[in-house]
């Protein structure tokens, strides 16, 4: 498994060697002996825009106003972040919230203490030269269908939209492509007819014509379209005993989020391009604010879970996430978030 580490606008590879050895206590946090605490956070995926508050809280020098050392790392498929933070590689994960239903469905009890957009963020792109014969999910059958990974929240909603149309996941195959270029490319190559991802990878498909959005999840008109409801998705998430354990420490957390998404709601998306990494952009500065202005709406101002929103999940995966389906009479929602941190969080 390959991260990135993440330092300011530096972005270097590392390996992380699975195994026992790797492994650190999950529910313990170094707090430095300066007793400036020491935070890993993971990222699913931290080029991409619907996960843009992570990197802009490090850029807008959020997390250190907050006396805290943040180290992020960039993991692009949700399902490895989570398994990175229950080995305690990591404290924190940037990620979607419905990973919090599905680990409590395996007796893991993660909880979301920042709830940074109640909407995916997501759309499903169809190839260009199949646009005419994929227009939804009814016509799912039979065909390619791309997510980052296998327990991915792409995967999850994928079955949700061939579920609404009545189709199953044994109707379609699904493939895991990634996101960015290697998405791109199996979508150019017919490694995929369609497939589940994020900006600035739509800004790219469809300013080129390589591709056609046929579900839009980045608006609430949307969403609520496809799925019924809300459905939270970028969420600050943390093992529960950590959340337990360390209060202050998870409340600086929150502060810096809030504050980030309070300064995103009063910028434009040429503010916020500009203070990104110049990386981000892909040698397209242009094009890179285009994603962000189709994206950025998805965001809220203050961090708070929708609780409709997080029913509606609930709702979502316990009709089409076997694991979930299977131990749904377990589920307790009141574990799988809280607002009490962003609730006093200071601006």
């Amino acid at each position: 498994m390959r991260w990135k580490r993440i330092a300011g606008a530096a972005l270097a590879l590392v390996m992380v060697v699975a195994g026992t050895t790797a492994c650190r206590d999950s529910r313990t946090l170094n707090l430095g002996a300066d007793g400036k605490p020491k935070i890993r956070i993971m990222v699913g995926g931290i080029e991409k825009v619907i996960y843009l508050p992570a990197m802009l809280s490090q850029q807008l020098g959020n997390f250190s106003a907050q006396g805290m050392d943040v180290e992020l790392l960039n993991q692009p498929s949700g399902a490895n972040a989570e398994t990175a933070l229950l080995a305690g590689d990591v404290q924190a994960v940037v990620g979607f919230y419905d990973h919090t239903i599905d680990l409590q469905a395996k007796d893991q009890c993660i909880t979301s203490v920042v709830q940074m957009a109640n909407i995916p963020g997501e759309a499903e792109v169809v190839a260009a030269n199949k646009a005419d014969q994929i227009r939804g999910g009814a016509d799912f059958g039979g065909r390619k269908l791309g997510i980052t990974s296998l327990g991915s929240s792409t995967d999850f909603l994928t079955k949700a939209l061939a579920g609404k149309a009545g189709l199953t996941s044994e109707d379609y195959t699904p493939v895991k492509v990634g996101a960015g270029q290697t998405f791109i490319a199996a979508l150019n190559n017919g490694g995929i007819d369609a497939g589940m991802t994020t900006d600035p990878t739509v800004a790219q498909l469809t300013n080129t014509g390589q591709g056609k959005v046929i579900y839009d999840l980045r608006t609430e008109e949307g969403t609520r379209a496809a799925l019924g409801g809300l459905y939270p998705a970028t969420s600050l998430y943390m093992n529960c005993e950590i959340v337990h354990r360390y209060p202050d420490v998870v409340q600086k957390l929150a502060n810096a989020f809030v504050a980030t998404l309070r300064w995103i709601s009063q910028h434009s998306a040429e503010e916020i391009a500009a203070k990104m990494p110049a990386s981000f952009a892909g040698g397209d500065p242009a094009l890179y604010v285009k994603s962000i202005k189709d994206s950025i709406g998805m965001f809220n101002a203050d961090g708070r879970m929708d609780p409709a929103g997080a029913a509606n999940a609930l709702q979502v995966l316990t009709s089409y996430s076997k694991n979930v389906k299977n131990h749904k009479d377990k589920i307790d929602l009141a574990q799988t978030y809280t607002t009490a941190f962003v609730d006093g969080a200071k601006g």
